[in-house]
């Protein structure tokens, strides 16, 4: 698959533009595996990520990634910034920290996710910068000199994206992560339609900050034990302190998952909230019917799924594919509420959405 902000990225490398042997030591905040990974060879790059899917992706590749690294010192830093620009000015800090005095700093995006804005970034940070535009992408550069530095807005920036209290203090949360802000619409209404008959063990699939599971562990009293899966570990690092209080008498286990490649246990019933990702102007499905096919694949027979999804994505046909009965249980604000039991293996679903 085409990764124009990658290909953008290295450019400066392959134009001569900064020096490069192949012995320099390398961070890449927020690495993505590419062809043009094999610029590097083993261990010289330390790949940091911490959203799953891309994780497994650059481990099946043959490199070493870790969710955060403690090591400084670099000759040159890679960033693929998140889209959030709280978010991505943080990761400029970071970038400025961890890169040695004379290192350099290397940053992509698309046009369309905040490149123009970058630059600006970039430039009030580490002084004057280099660029180049291609691909509908833009590539800034900077060699780190300590004396051009803005020190006070590198350490004002390292902060915006930290975790604080949001919604009055009721949760804790960071920019960066889905809905970082607010509670989502969507999550809201299927937390509305949850009963309060919920029990035994239980799956949350992309958890978040955890506010689908609270609301399930404070509602369904037999509920025994919750298993919650999330893609981006900053996120369940979130979900985990904002369900502590209910560590002590139910059994709660976080998994840093890709949900799409199944899950690690059997469960009574799940919720979820899927991911929708948009590419182009088209809606994507393949994730939210691949998280439909694992909680199919999850729940014990007879099992329960309720899940939430934007009114206008057809996953009618994959719940009918891979559930007994399949009902609509709500239908609001643009968003519908599905409810799926689980039959024996085969078995075609006789309900109908309404």
């Amino acid at each position: 698959m085409s990764d124009p902000a990658f290909e953008t990225l290295i450019l400066p490398i392959e134009n001569g533009d900064i020096p490069y042997t192949g012995t320099e030591r390398v961070l890449f905040l927020r690495a993505r595996m590419h062809p043009a990974m094999k610029l590097f060879h083993e261990g010289q790059v330390t790949c940091e990520q911490s959203f799953a899917p891309e994780r497994d992706r650059l481990q099946a590749g043959g490199f070493t990634v870790v969710a955060e690294t403690d090591e400084t010192d670099f000759d040159l830093v890679f960033v693929l910034p998140g889209r959030q620009r709280q978010e991505a000015r943080a990761e400029l800090a970071r970038a400025a920290t961890l890169v040695k005095p004379g290192g350099w700093v290397v940053v992509a995006a698309l046009n369309t996710e905040g490149a123009k804005t970058l630059v600006s970034d970039m430039a009030a940070l580490f002084g004057s910068v280099d660029q180049l535009s291609k691909n509908k992408c833009r590539v800034i550069w900077i060699e780190e000199t300590s004396a051009e530095l803005d020190q006070s807005l590198k350490a004002e920036w390292a902060k915006l994206d930290a975790p604080r209290p949001i919604l009055d203090g009721a949760w804790i949360s960071r920019p960066g992560i889905f809905a970082w802000d607010r509670i989502d619409p969507a999550s809201r209404l299927l937390a509305d339609h949850l009963p309060d008959t919920l029990a035994g063990k239980g799956a949350d699939l992309g958890c978040g900050f955890g506010f689908l599971a609270r609301t399930v562990l404070e509602r369904a009293p037999k509920v025994t034990a919750l298993d919650l899966y999330e893609a981006e570990k900053r996120a369940l690092d979130l979900a985990r302190e904002n369900l502590k209080a209910f560590s002590e008498t139910k059994i709660l286990h976080g998994l840093w998952s890709d949900v799409t490649r199944g899950l690690e246990g059997t469960y009574d019933f799940i919720v979820s909230n899927p991911p929708f990702h948009q590419s182009g102007k088209a809606g994507r499905t393949d994730v939210g019917q691949d998280f439909i096919r694992a909680a199919a694949a999850g729940l014990r027979i007879g099992g329960v799924f309720y899940m939430v999804a934007n009114r206008h994505l057809p996953y009618e046909a994959t719940l009918k594919e891979t559930f007994r009965a399949v009902d609509m249980i709500a239908d609001e604000g643009g968003y519908k509420v599905i409810r799926a039991i689980k039959g024996a293996v085969g078995g075609a679903a006789k309900g109908k959405g309404r």
